[in-house]
């Protein structure tokens, strides 16, 4: 596809992406993003009982302190910024910035004086990434490059491990630390420490089964979590389940501006701050992959090449800084969000469905990730291999759209067929993107009947209907009355291994189960391959 052609298409999608999540915090800062200052002054400063999703005020003072740094009146900013702290706004927002549009507030002799009361280094995390069997890592933004340092030890003993690491400007004053050398499944109490000083609250995890051996767990996925703060308490009720990880299939800040890093950051700092977040993050390792509203704009179809669009990199660029996955592609030589982890003997392939998306060329993955995909697959061990997408396998969930696989037909039957040509067996499909949660069965002429659990209205307001009838598919089960996740407990170690997937709402009620056996997703000969 040309530049020309995909810059129309971002143009054109840009007027229905803008609605796709009523977020008037988000809107504002677009508006400054672009230097209309006016515009969004007179966004936030409605009612917000007339808003569709109100603001709360504390987030509407948040933006009007960023108005006011833009049109030169730190004065006011600094106004603003106390009466937002005031209302509630941690302190860490007001450190974290955006630090560019903020500049004039720092430099205000008020707010140095006011803000020398309350130092804060660490701004947001701990967030538990990348846990393993036999290691764990942490990620941090601090409000200057310094030097943050882990300690654990296994609970109930006096054993500790140390590490520490540096954030870095260039990495948004992030930073991940790494500690290796752990037990499996074993529990782990962990602190933060900056200056010889603990910061934040402890907190604990446990590591995972040993990789290969079977094992009884359970993973959180979803989707589709814009900001919404009357479902921020979504992350409390995935946290009372305790599930081993979460993983996060895409739109999991709906942005929809990928030429402006303002926006950007004020998307994710906002969700890093929120209480509820932060408090399951800490205990619970987070996995993730992007989709169109967090990658680029409603339904996007950026193209093969790496570097076209311009925004393609740095929007690439963002989403490291502010996540920690066990790799990114092939890293910035091959940029992308595909990498593969396991629990036990189950394995998780995870899939980047945007960044090379070629609607002309009929790839969703592009050439390098597909090869990627292939190989992983036929070197898989896994009793179970879940195929994580952030768009739906299924045929007929989004009648007449080509945003979803429907959209690259040849593509995924190579996929399926490569299953079974090569005798893939445990093959579980999992997706987001449809804002409910169900589970579909997909029929093949060859192989076994291939069945996909999808789920992706985490904190959305925005609803998508249940499509029972849908063409090239068969529905099993499905929710979409309020807001929901996926929950998938697996247990490796029965004589049939199996898989129950349940669809929990946000007041933790189970909405439907369905439970997998192995043997329903073998094929006739080649079982265990």
């Amino acid at each position: 596809m040309s530049s020309l052609k995909i810059s129309l298409l971002i143009l054109i999608t840009f007027s229905f992406s803008a609605l796709a999540q009523h977020d008037p915090g988000r809107n504002s800062v677009r508006f400054l993003a672009k230097g209309q200052t006016a515009d969004a002054v007179k966004l936030v400063a409605k009612d917000p009982k007339k808003m569709n999703s109100p603001i709360s005020e504390a987030e509407r003072l948040f933006v009007l302190t960023m108005a006011a740094c833009q049109n030169g009146d730190p004065a006011a900013a600094f106004d603003y910024a106390k009466q937002s702290v005031d209302h509630g706004l941690p302190m860490s927002r007001l450190y974290a910035g955006p630090r560019d549009i903020l500049k004039p507030l720092y430099g205000y002799d008020g707010f140095k004086k006011w803000a020398e009361g309350q130092p804060q280094q660490l701004l947001h995390g701990p967030m538990l990434t990348s846990v393993t069997d036999t290691s764990a890592s942490f990620w941090v933004r601090t409000a200057t490059e310094i030097e943050v340092q882990v300690v654990i030890k296994p609970t109930g003993q006096p054993k500790r491990f140390t590490e520490k690491t540096t954030t870095s400007a260039h990495a948004d004053y992030t930073g991940t630390i790494t500690v290796s050398g752990l037990s499996p499944d074993k529990e782990y109490q962990y602190s933060l420490h900056v200056k010889g000083k603990a910061v934040g609250s402890p907190a604990s995890f446990r590591t995972y089964s040993p990789r290969g051996k079977p094992t009884r767990f359970s993973i959180a996925f979803g989707g589709g979590a814009g900001f919404t703060p009357k479902y921020e308490r979504m992350w409390t009720t995935i946290d009372k389940r305790d599930p081993a990880a979460v993983i996060l299939l895409g739109d999991n800040v709906y942005i929809d501006d990928p030429e402006h890093q303002l926006t950007q950051k004020y998307c994710y700092y906002r969700r890093q701050s929120q209480p509820e977040w932060k408090k399951l993050v800490a205990s619970t390792s987070i996995f993730t992959i992007y989709d169109d509203h967090d990658f680029g704009m409603n339904d996007c179809v950026p193209g093969p090449d790496i570097d076209k669009p311009a925004w393609k990199f740095p929007v690439w660029e963002t989403f490291t800084h502010n996540w920690n996955n066990p790799a990114y592609g092939g890293g910035a030589k091959q940029p992308g969000c595909w990498y593969d982890f396991h629990i036990g003997d189950v394995h998780f392939i995870m899939l980047d469905c945007r960044y090379y998306r070629d609607l002309e060329g009929g790839s969703m993955l592009g050439k390098i990730q597909k090869k990627w995909l292939f190989d992983t697959l036929k070197s898989s061990t896994g009793t179970f291999k879940v195929l994580a997408s952030s768009v739906p396998w299924s045929p007929g969930v989004k009648p007449g759209s080509k945003d979803t696989w429907d959209g690259y037909p040849k593509e995924r039957k190579a996929i399926f067929s490569f299953l079974a040509e090569h005798k893939i067996n445990g093959v579980l499909l999992m997706a987001a993107d449809r804002h409910r949660s169900d589970l579909r069965r997909i029929t093949r002429p060859k192989g076994y009947s291939l069945y996909e659990v999808m789920s992706s209205r985490l904190t959305n307001v925005h609803t998508h209907g249940l499509m029972e009838n849908a063409k090239g598919s068969e529905f099993l089960i499905g929710y979409n009355e309020n807001c929901s996740y996926g929950f998938l407990e697996f247990d490796t170690s029965s004589e049939d291994p199996q898989v129950k997937y349940s669809i929990i709402n946000i007041d933790n009620e189970v909405a439907g189960s369905h439970t997998l056996k192995l043997s329903e997703l073998s094929s006739a000969k080649g079982a265990g391959n």
